[in-house]
C-alpha cells in the first residue's frame, strides 16, 4: 500500500478513518458533547462545521448529503430541526476543543469537542470577562421607568384623596 501524502491515517486505511470520524460526527450530534483524543477531535472539527453548514440551508439535497456521513436519520432530524436553526446567525465556529488530562492507560492527549452553547462571539467574551455589554445596559433602566409610573399613580391617588378631604370640609361647613 502506498505511503497517504497527507500523513499517517486515524485507523489504518482511509475508509476505516471515515467511518472513525463519521461515527464520532454523529456521538457529537447526538450528545452534544464527547471525549475524544486531540487527533481525532482535531480531524473531526472541519467534518462536524461542514455537516452544520449543510443544516443550516436545510434543503432536501444537504438533507441527502449529510446522510451519506451520518447513517442515523433521529441524529439527522435532530441536526436540522434543532443544532442547523440554532446555528443560524452565526458564521462558523460552532465546535471548541479543550485539552483535557492525558488518559491513564496509555498517556494519549485527550480533549473534549463540544458544541459552542453561546449564541455569539461577543456573549462568550462577556461571560469570560464577567463584564456586561453595552447594549444590556438600557435593560437596566426599564424598571425604573416602572417605579415612575407607580409614583405618577400614587400622585393621582393623593390629589384625589385632598379633593375628597376638601369635598368633606365644605360639606361640614
Amino acid at each position: 500500500m502506498p505511503t497517504p501524502t497527507k500523513g499517517p491515517r486515524l485507523g489504518g486505511s482511509p475508509s476505516h478513518e471515515r467511518l472513525i470520524l463519521a461515527n464520532l460526527a454523529t456521538s457529537l450530534f447526538e450528545h452534544g458533547r464527547i471525549t475524544t483524543t486531540e487527533a481525532k477531535a482535531k480531524r473531526l472539527r472541519p467534518i462536524a462545521e461542514r455537516l452544520i453548514t449543510k443544516a443550516k440551508k436545510g434543503d432536501l439535497h444537504n438533507r441527502r448529503e449529510v446522510m451519506k456521513t451520518i447513517r442515523d436519520k433521529d441524529v439527522v432530524h435532530k441536526l436540522f430541526a434543532e443544532i442547523g436553526p440554532f446555528f443560524a446567525d452565526r458564521n462558523g465556529g460552532y465546535t471548541r476543543i479543550i485539552k483535557t488530562m492525558p488518559r491513564k492507560g496509555d498517556n494519549a492527549k485527550m480533549a473534549v469537542i463540544a458544541l459552542v452553547a453561546e449564541k455569539t462571539a461577543t456573549a462568550e467574551a462577556e461571560a469570560a470577562r464577567g463584564t456586561k455589554f453595552a447594549a444590556d445596559e438600557p435593560k437596566a433602566e426599564e424598571p425604573k421607568a416602572e417605579e415612575t409610573v407607580e409614583t405618577t399613580e400614587s400622585a393621582e391617588a393623593q390629589v384625589e384623596t385632598t379633593e375628597d378631604t376638601a369635598a368633606e370640609k365644605k360639606d361640614e361647613s
